[in-house]
């Protein structure tokens, strides 16, 4: 089904319908008006043509790119039961065409659970830390800083690899929380194409894909 709903009015109509629904006779109309819309009508559709090309194409990169893996594993006697989980880059035979996937599988947090984890680490702040767990004070204090509002998700992850080294457990109890607190949204996978220049550089085909959904 088709996501885009928009409307192009023709000269012949009686009546234009704006934004509000008001019904506008033609004879009241600007010039530039009618031209915008005329100009805008030719525009979109041209646009949405190449739209379908670039989904249509994005999508046929993708299972050219995993039929390229499961060969190439075939060729090194490498089992697999699915496609390319991690990023994977391709060649043509002398190198002048270069693919590469890119795997993205963000994280975010439980507002709540994180909220939880948080809370320990401010009670493990409050009673007396020892000398040996001093460092962890500005490791935690900077971990859960905001910027924009948002949570460094990379920070706070990067907290649960000192669970051993601090030994306490309300340190514990809070790595324990930010691992529970963690949720995977959708997996994204983004391909660039690079083509040698004549000075022997990779320059990227610029497409912009990352924003056309393909159908699954």
């Amino acid at each position: 089904m088709n996501k885009f709903k928009y409307r192009i009015q023709q000269p012949k109509d009686q009546y234009w319908i704006d934004e509000n629904g008001i019904r506008v006779p033609v004879s009241r109309l600007a010039k530039s008006e009618k031209l915008a819309e005329r100009k805008a009508g030719k525009l979109v559709k041209k646009a949405l043509q190449l739209h379908d090309k670039l989904k249509a194409f994005k999508k046929e990169i993708f299972e050219d790119t995993e039929a390229v893996y499961r060969q190439m594993m075939e060729d090194l006697k490498v089992k697999i039961k699915d496609d390319y989980k991690g990023n994977f880059t391709w060649y043509n035979f002398d190198r002048s065409v270069k693919f590469t996937v890119d795997i993205n599988r963000p994280i975010e947090f439980d507002e709540g659970i994180i909220t939880a984890a948080k809370a320990k680490f401010d009670e493990f702040l409050d009673k007396n830390i020892t000398a040996k767990n001093e460092f962890a004070k500005e490791l935690i204090l900077s971990a859960f800083e905001t910027r924009k509002g948002k949570l460094d998700v990379k920070k706070i992850l990067s907290l649960t690899k000192y669970e051993d080294k601090v030994n306490d457990p309300l340190f514990s109890e809070a790595v324990r929380l930010i691992n529970k607190a963690i949720r995977h949204r959708k997996t994204k996978k983004y391909i660039k194409i690079y083509v040698r220049n004549a000075d022997g550089k990779y320059e990227p085909v610029e497409l912009n894909f990352s924003n056309i959904e393909t159908d699954e």
